[in-house]
């Protein structure tokens, strides 16, 4: 076997990986010469293409299945990368992946086009495999590592790995669609698979809609917290820990297959291919995986209906369908491939002619560059799937066309139709829109498809692969470990800042310049912040204010501010400048509706020891931190459900270990801009741990710095560790205050 490390550890494993990707498949196939020598190839795609330079820079590995049923092979080293196969038997295969990831999740996943299969014996052999795999990855990773899991066969993994190694950084995308919650919810294994899933920090979908019913589901099961794409888990110490779910469209190696089509002789074979199908006017061309999902009947129906309505001829159009084999041990797979053949027998045989069949069928496989070669010399690409998570074949077809010609025809159910709106648009469902759609690609005349495919590739070529990976683990580092103090990042920052005209400082409270208490009336600021904001403040061009979600009345006691800082609590509800306090006044139907709220949160706080109401002048906050995490995010969610379905409109907040509602609307974005603006501030610092603090840190502007403290996704540019860190941030920027204004005066 070339290249083979010597091993390590007892299963040959070097435990010190950085980066490490799990996924059902190696990037390389075990091969077998003429004379029986073992050896492995490399089977590139777009992931292989887009992780390499990360894995090589960042001592990674790759593990995955070999392709090999009922073999073990050590870890080897392959073309830089190095390789940690999992064994699997022929019984796990027929069980985990022919039987529970492509007869149960995949049809389920892609809206029951066709019925999903549930047995036991099958999600048995996906627990134990995925359990196989988490242990490859555990035994591999270094401390601290980031762990990327792919796709629908490996979701248990990410839980199995923190509940084993919770100093890994953990992301998992999934490849294929995620379905809404009626058709997820048939799942018999449903809590076990969204609980997997959320062991991750960052869950990647493939469209906005996908996360969208990903988090649907987690409400609706678990009554989770979520806000925007954030997901907040309890986890057993009473701590939450949120979770990212958002969508990473992936894309394609777009400058490698331009490459590949500017070939002179790939381009020649184009043309050769135009002669052997009798140098038709219209070459359109379908290439997909032999899938129910693909739409590929449906695309075979409306040309063979062209062609008995005349509306198209066998001499001059013909269509070329490329049908890879798939899953052909799964009989849903054998049935969708007889009646494929079967209707090209009869179209051929109805329609066709000698020298102009009328669709070329090809059931095998092409290496890349004769696929590019069938891009190119096809008018028309068909992309007519029924659902899609992405469906990259599309991105493929776009990139190789550097002549800015041909037509892109494309279902609205596929994830690309998010992005390459330039495309001609179907509902492959509608077989006469269907049909026109193909008139019209056919007959557009060549300044549109100009126009329209170089707008194609800009899309494709600005979103390529490599920008597709780089986006996805910049989101997971960035909820993983963060070190200690003010890094480089944010000194520079703070330099910025340091020779503006009138800098606002703008601080939370909570978990920002306080540690986070059991009691929030014991919540002090350190002696440190507080030393360093009185610096800040000693000067008339810096202001400091204390954006709180608390009220007025207790962010005063608590904080005991220094004279001179503005305060706003209640998110914003209230507000104390120079000149006095302002509170906005309820209206006659928000004191009812306040008072109804008083009455139903003091009654769902009484169920529980421990949880306490806080009262505000637009609303309540219900505080379970003294209970169990799992019975504070059962009342939390209990209580949430009875308020919203008899206030209606309400506004609802989740924090740590809190769940907030007012029945007048504001936030901490809207109080920093309307402190902004009474100050005239030519720049802002805003610093803050919480979900809340994400709507100021979404009204910054781009020479304002914002700063999360602790973990999860944020909008804030820069983090820091905890409050003893925000102390330093704090004394950093009073020393670079003083220091440019020892610069300016002289």
């Amino acid at each position: 076997m070339p290249d083979a490390q010597t091993p390590t550890t007892t299963r040959g494993v070097r435990a010190a990986y950085e980066m490490i990707v799990v996924s059902n498949r190696l990037p390389v196939d075990y091969v077998e010469s003429a004379d029986g020598t073992p050896g492995w190839r490399s089977s590139p795609g777009g992931l292989v293409t887009a992780l390499e330079p990360v894995m090589r820079a960042e001592d990674g590995a790759w593990i995955g299945w070999a392709g090999v049923a009922d073999r073990e092979f050590e870890p080897f080293a392959h073309d830089g990368i190095e390789i940690i196969p999992v064994p699997l038997t022929a019984d796990e295969l027929e069980d985990y992946y022919e039987g529970f990831s492509n007869d149960t999740l995949w049809p389920l996943y892609h809206d029951v086009i066709a019925p999903p299969s549930f047995h036991r014996e099958w999600w048995d052999a996906y627990v134990r495999v995925n359990r196989r795999f988490a242990d490859a990855a555990i035994e591999a990773a270094a401390e601290g590592a980031v762990v990327w899991v792919h796709d629908y066969q490996l979701q248990l993994v990410p839980k199995m790995l923190r509940e084993a190694r919770p100093d890994l950084v953990i992301g998992f995308f999934n490849h294929i669609p995620f379905p809404a919650y009626g058709i997820y919810s048939q799942l018999p294994w449903r809590r076990q698979v969204i609980e997997g899933l959320l062991g991750a920090d960052v869950v990647g979908f493939q469209r906005a809609a996908d996360a969208g019913n990903f988090t649907r589901a987690v409400r609706r099961l678990f009554g989770y917290a979520t806000r925007g794409s954030i997901i907040e888990v309890p986890e057993e110490d009473g701590e939450l820990r949120r979770v990212v779910a958002r969508h990473f469209p992936i894309s394609i190696d777009a400058a490698g297959f331009e490459e590949i089509a500017r070939r002179p002789e790939v381009q020649e074979r184009a043309a050769e291919i135009r002669r052997n199908l009798g140098d038709p006017e219209t070459i359109m061309l379908g290439v997909d995986r032999l899938d129910y999902t693909k739409g590929i009947r449906h695309r075979m129906k409306a040309f063979g209906e062209l062609l008995r309505d005349g509306r198209l001829s066998v001499e001059d159009a013909t269509l070329v369908q490329v049908a890879s084999p798939s899953r052909e041990r799964v009989e849903t797979y054998r049935q969708l491939r007889d009646e494929i053949e079967l209707m090209v027998g009869r179209l051929n045989g109805d329609h066709g002619e000698l020298g102009h069949p009328a669709i070329s069928y090809l059931h095998h496989g092409y290496p890349r560059e004769e696929m590019v070669a069938l891009y190119l010399a096809a008018d028309v690409m068909l992309v007519t799937a029924l659902r899609d998570g992405m469906n990259l074949v599309a991105k493929e077809y776009v990139a190789c066309r550097f002549d800015d010609d041909g037509v892109l025809l494309l279902s609205e159910f596929t994830g690309a139709s998010d992005e390459l709106r330039q495309a001609v648009l179907v509902n492959p469902h509608d077989i006469e829109g269907l049909k026109d759609a193909m008139i019209a690609a056919v007959e557009m005349p060549k300044g549109e498809r100009a126009r329209r495919m170089r707008a194609l590739r800009r899309r494709v070529q600005s979103n390529d692969v490599a920008n597709w990976s780089a986006t996805f683990l910049e989101a997971l580092t960035g909820a993983g470990k963060i070190p200690a103090g003010v890094s480089d990042s944010l000194s520079a920052a703070v330099s910025r800042l340091a020779g503006t005209e009138r800098l606002l400082v703008a601080l939370d409270f909570d978990g920002t310049l306080a540690p986070l208490v059991d009691r929030p009336e014991d919540a002090r600021a350190s002696a440190r912040a507080r030393a360093a904001v009185e610096r800040l403040i000693a000067s008339d061009d810096t202001r400091v204010a204390f954006v709180s979600g608390r009220s007025l009345e207790s962010l005063r006691e608590v904080a005991d501010p220094p004279e001179g800082v503005l305060l706003s609590g209640s998110h914003g509800v209230e507000l104390q400048l120079d000149d006095g306090g302002v509170t906005i006044e309820l209206r006659d139907v928000e004191h009812a509706r306040l008072a109804r709220l008083t009455e139903l949160l003091e009654d769902a706080a009484s169920e529980a020891d421990g949880a306490w109401v806080e009262h505000k002048p637009a609303g309540l906050a219900l505080h379970t931190r003294r209970l169990p995490v799992t019975v504070g995010a059962a009342l939390q969610h209990s209580a949430r459900e009875r308020i919203e379905d008899e206030l209606p409109g309400i506004t609802v907040r989740s924090g740590k270990a809190v769940i907030e509602f007012a029945v007048r609307s504001s936030d901490k974005g809207e109080s920093l801009t309307r402190v902004r603006q009474y100050l005239g501030s030519t720049a802002v610092l805003y610093v803050g741990d919480d979900v809340t603090d994400e709507d100021a840190f979404a009204v910054l502007d781009v020479d304002d710095v914002g700063v999360k403290v602790g973990q999860g996704k944020s909008l804030a540019g820069h983090r820091v560790r905890g409050t003893e860190d925000v102390a330093l941030l704090l004394e950093t920027l009073a020393d670079a205050r003083e220091a440019a204004r020892e610069h300016t005066s002289r």
